[in-house]
């Protein structure tokens, strides 16, 4: 893949600009694949197009470094589809000035997606969504960005210091695997330049198509990655080939940066657990971005397999487009009542000391250090920037639990039973989730009645549903309970005796069947709905018996499909 100089991209990196239709390019992969069945994965990979495997995986990859006069400036930058805002990564790749890194740093940024622009694989990468668990699943808004972070002295530079960033932009919330791969990465970029960049991203356009769950093979600069992508890290037998690389199970977050993050606050975990889960503004104030990042991260991870549905940025700077929308100076919350904010810089603690809740961190110990747990204390003693590391908040917490068993027997109850699922209709409709009703039969069987943990579990139930997190629980929820209505369907179509129902109409409703059933065959493949093994195969018999018993010339029109 061509690089860029800084000039070059110069002009297609300026300031915010609107894209429209006529700018979004579309791969032929898109197009392709939308008849693409189950079980073909290495079918379609064989359809991509040269950089399509590349853009499955990066948006782009591109190096940040730091000019005296100019400021943070890219210097490098990979050619893709579309190219980003320059000032958002430039300024997110660097730590704030108050932040002394010296050595190699890693942390990882959130910015949202520029309006008007699309992926050119998203309809082809939809696919390998549907399986990922929800944390796994692409951010549709937002990209992340990766960053390893060099300082060192040197005298040869005017600042005295050798400062960049190498940084890799993707849609994929796959933090442990991009830093991993970073190590790799960066190391070698230092030392070699640009044809080491090349070649990374040469290897790259060799992976196959990221899919959760499964084990990948994938070569990077004379290291062949064995890896497994699940929600969090682990290890396993799994090993590598060329050099050795553990852990092989790789993730979003490693369990061991999840404990490091919350030990400072372990008395008060079920306090941030129903933070989050309700959805409520959130300043994480940290010494550096890696700490910051980390802990945000942490956060929202904290109350899966929920989903943490709304905005979080695990490392958030002044330069932010969306800095004034966060910092309005007024007592009351920010506009958008539900974010998580990493920060680093002390400007901070003054312009969001109205906020609700600030987690204010200091450094982070090792493995086997003791650290002293952090104080809960109310906002009113945040005046300073030199504030003590603890837990500032206005709220008062009620219990913590295996939250979701209300809802899902609730959520149960509204699907129609099998019963009731006749083949010659259309589905029956999901009855709808009705808060009222939900809350009564909490008054009846809710965790209150059994549980050892007392508070306020009616209120805090009331909250969640009226939370981001509850929605975007349910929609998922939704969809998963819709597309098994449409499975049962299905199956009960196969289970009739076609034959006998064509001989009770005219060849014009057997034809409107035939074409009924290609279209549901069709909606099956593409929307892998979770049937029984062989359902598929039955009904596309069924199609080629029906189209049997109609006259040659409907036979051709009909083009008898051959069996999945």
């Amino acid at each position: 893949m061509a690089l860029q100089g800084s000039e070059e991209i110069e002009e297609q990196l300026a300031e915010p600009e609107e894209i429209g239709d006529e700018d979004v390019s579309i791969s032929p992969a898109e197009e392709i694949t939308l008849n693409v069945g189950p079980g073909r994965e290495e079918d379609t990979d064989s359809l991509l197009l040269p950089w399509d495997r590349f853009s499955a995986w990066l948006h782009c990859i591109c190096v940040v470094g730091f000019d005296l006069e100019l400021g943070q400036a890219v210097e490098v930058q990979s050619k893709t589809f579309f190219l980003l805002l320059k000032t958002s990564i430039c300024y997110l790749s660097f730590p704030d000035s108050n932040s002394g890194c010296l050595g190699d740093t890693q942390f990882c940024f959130r910015f949202r997606q520029a309006s008007g622009r699309k992926s050119s694989l998203g309809c082809f990468l939809d696919q390998f969504d549907r399986d990922a668990p929800v944390c796994l699943k692409r951010d549709q808004g937002h990209y992340y960005g990766y960053v390893y972070f060099r300082q060192v002295r040197d005298k040869s530079l005017k600042r005295g210091y050798f400062q960049k960033s190498l940084v890799l932009i993707s849609k994929l919330p796959y933090v442990m695997f991009f830093h991993s791969l970073l190590k790799l990465i960066a190391p070698e970029y230092f030392e070699k330049q640009e044809p080491c960049l090349e070649a990374a991203c040469n290897d790259i356009d060799r992976w196959p198509t990221p899919h959760p769950g499964k084990i990948l093979v994938l070569p990077i600069m004379g290291t062949v990655m064995k890896v497994r992508l699940t929600l969090y890290n682990g290890y396993s037998d799994e090993g590598t080939s060329g050099k050795i690389l553990t852990p092989s199970i790789m993730g979003t977050f490693h369990l061991f940066f999840f404990y490091r993050c919350f030990h400072p606050v372990f008395f008060h975990i079920q306090m941030l657990w129903e933070l989050v889960l309700l959805g409520e503004a959130l300043v994480v104030m940290a010494p550096s971005p890696a700490e910051s990042s980390d802990t945000v991260l942490a956060l929202v991870s904290c109350i899966s397999p929920l989903r943490y549905c709304s905005d979080f940025r695990p490392y958030f700077t002044i330069h932010d487009s969306e800095f004034k929308e966060y910092t309005t100076r007024t007592q009351a919350p920010p506009p958008e009542p539900s974010v998580i904010l990493g920060v680093t810089n002390p400007f901070f603690a003054k312009t969001l000391q109205h906020w609700p809740h600030i987690i204010r961190i200091g450094d982070m110990k090792q493995a086997g250090e003791t650290v002293k747990q952090m104080k809960v204390k109310k906002l009113k003693n945040l005046k300073t920037l030199d504030s003590k590391p603890g837990l500032y908040e206005n709220y008062t917490n009620t219990l913590s639990l295996p939250f979701s068993i209300s809802q899902e027997r609730y959520v149960a109850s509204l699907m129609p039973l099998q019963k009731n699922i006749c083949p010659w209709k259309s589905p029956p409709q999901l009855r709808p989730f009705l808060q009222d009703v939900f809350m009564k039969t909490l008054e009846k069987a809710g965790p209150q009645l059994t549980s050892p943990l007392k508070g306020d579990w009616m209120g805090l139930y009331r909250q969640f549903l009226r939370c981001p997190n509850f929605d975007g629980w349910f929609r998922n929820r939704r969809r998963e309970m819709m597309k098994k209505l449409e499975a049962l369907h299905l199956e009960a179509v196969c289970e009739e005796d076609l034959q006998v129902r064509v001989q009770q109409h005219t060849e014009v409703e057997t034809v409107d069947l035939v074409l009924k059933l290609k279209d549901k065959l069709t909606q099956a493949q593409r929307e892998q709905l979770p049937l029984r093994p062989g359902t598929l195969t039955k009904l596309q018999a069924h199609i080629d018996s029906v189209i049997l018993s109609l006259p040659d010339d409907l036979q051709g029109i009909l083009h008898k499909p051959s069996t999945p």
